[in-house]
């Protein structure tokens, strides 16, 4: 007899050797936390924005930003959050801001990133 029955389980994720996800196209919200779990981090709707704004820096440029062009980037699409480098290590609660930004969005480490 086959069981029909379907489970409501989460749908496994596949990571690369540093965290990021292979397929950025299957990101979601919950995905994103997931990975910020593994910073200690509550995700809030700044966090999202701020994530938003990644992939969409990626979507633009095709690559993820490396730390001084993300700064800008959120500088000017995000103003109201007054973002800075210290900012961004506070909200992620890491100092390897491209880094786990990137991640968290779903997107690739950027190529200049330890």
């Amino acid at each position: 007899m086959n069981d029909n029955t379907t489970h409501a389980a989460q749908p496994a994720i596949e990571l690369d050797q540093d965290g990021h996800l292979c397929d950025h196209t299957i990101w979601t919200p919950a995905i994103a936390q997931q990975l910020a779990d593994t910073l200690e981090v509550q995700l809030a709707e700044e966090h999202l924005q701020v994530l938003l704004q990644v992939r969409a820096f990626f979507a633009k440029f095709n690559h993820p930003p490396a730390t001084r062009p993300l700064i800008k980037w959120l500088q000017k699409t995000l103003p109201e959050y007054d973002i800075s480098n210290q900012k961004l290590q506070q909200l992620f609660n890491t100092g390897l801001v491209a880094r786990h930004v990137n991640r968290l969005a779903g997107l690739p480490k950027p190529p200049n990133c330890l």
